[in-house]
């Protein structure tokens, strides 16, 4: 390390001063209000009992708060049911998605074998393919020819692989060290568990990354679910939701509050998840695994 390099290191780890750190908190504290804002008003303007859409509604009084826009919703739309469909649909989704991109991912990353090159170039094609050009074919295989209409398993197969999952996981194993597939082989390891032993426990902000990622397209998917289920009581939350909104909500006292409540219902689980695993999305380095 020449000189120059030494000064600029030593530069760039020099502690913030008092007024810098200063400046620094209220900046991103600032920028922190400003995302949050539209949460909070959210929050609050689905507990209003009567409408106030100016910026005044921000601070409600506390007697203009009430859970009745919440009830209303109950009232119409089943939203445990509504719930437990979501949860079953994004659970199988997630599910098949972690489990067949890693698959693929560890296939296409570490194995050799004839056209590993070709098949990948398949997978980044299907990136650029919208899912609404396939819809109306998956529709007739699936809910015509297999009778899959009106069922989770139905709901659930045109997502159990995802693209996106299988190039992360690929990109995660393509970063691991050679030499220790290698010694795991040469002490008599499998693939399997050489995937399960050694490359999964040093991928795990890819397994977090993929299961959150996959976690909220299923839960926001309305078309798919709304072609394939007509019961109600199939329907996730989003699709129940929806039709809630379009439907009902103008008929109630309060619409305004109708809507921003399902929006709060559908939005809570999301951000419950962000918040229990961001930890996970800081990436750990996997070459300290190896000395030398």
């Amino acid at each position: 390390m020449t000189r120059r390099t030494r000064r600029f290191a030593r530069a760039g780890s020099a502690p913030l001063s008092r007024g810098q750190a200063v400046l620094r908190g209220v900046v991103l504290g600032a920028g922190a209000l400003v995302f949050l804002f539209p949460f909070y008003y959210m929050i609050i303007g689905s507990l209003q009992s009567s409408p106030d859409t100016s910026v005044s509604g921000a601070f409600p009084d506390p007697s203009n708060l009430t859970t009745s826009n919440y009830e209303a919703i109950n009232s119409r739309i089943d939203l445990f049911q509504g719930l437990i469909n979501s949860g079953i649909f994004t659970g199988g989704v997630v599910l098949c998605t972690v489990v067949f991109g890693v698959l693929a991912g560890y296939a296409l990353a570490i194995l050799r074998w004839r056209g590993r090159s070709a098949t990948f170039a398949l997978v980044l094609l299907v990136q650029v393919v919208p899912f609404q050009l396939l819809m109306i074919p998956l529709y007739v295989l699936i809910a015509r020819n297999y009778g899959l209409s009106d069922n989770y398993l139905g709901m659930i197969l045109p997502f159990a692989i995802n693209s996106t999952a299988v190039i992360i996981f690929r990109q995660y194993f393509l970063q691991l060290p050679r030499e220790l597939f290698e010694a795991a082989r040469i002490d008599g390891a499998g693939e399997f568990m050489l995937l399960w032993r050694v490359a999964l426990p040093l991928v795990r902000p890819a397994v977090v990354t993929a299961l959150l990622l996959t976690f909220i397209g299923p839960w926001n998917e309305f078309l798919w679910p709304f072609l394939i289920t007509k019961d109600a009581s199939m329907q996730p939350l989003a699709v129940s939701l929806a039709n809630y909104v379009t439907n009902v909500a103008a008929s109630t006292a309060n619409p305004y509050g109708a809507v921003l409540a399902g929006a709060v219902v559908l939005a809570a689980p999301v951000v419950i998840l962000f918040i229990v695993f961001q930890r996970y999305f800081v990436s750990t380095d996997v070459g300290s695994a190896v000395k030398g």
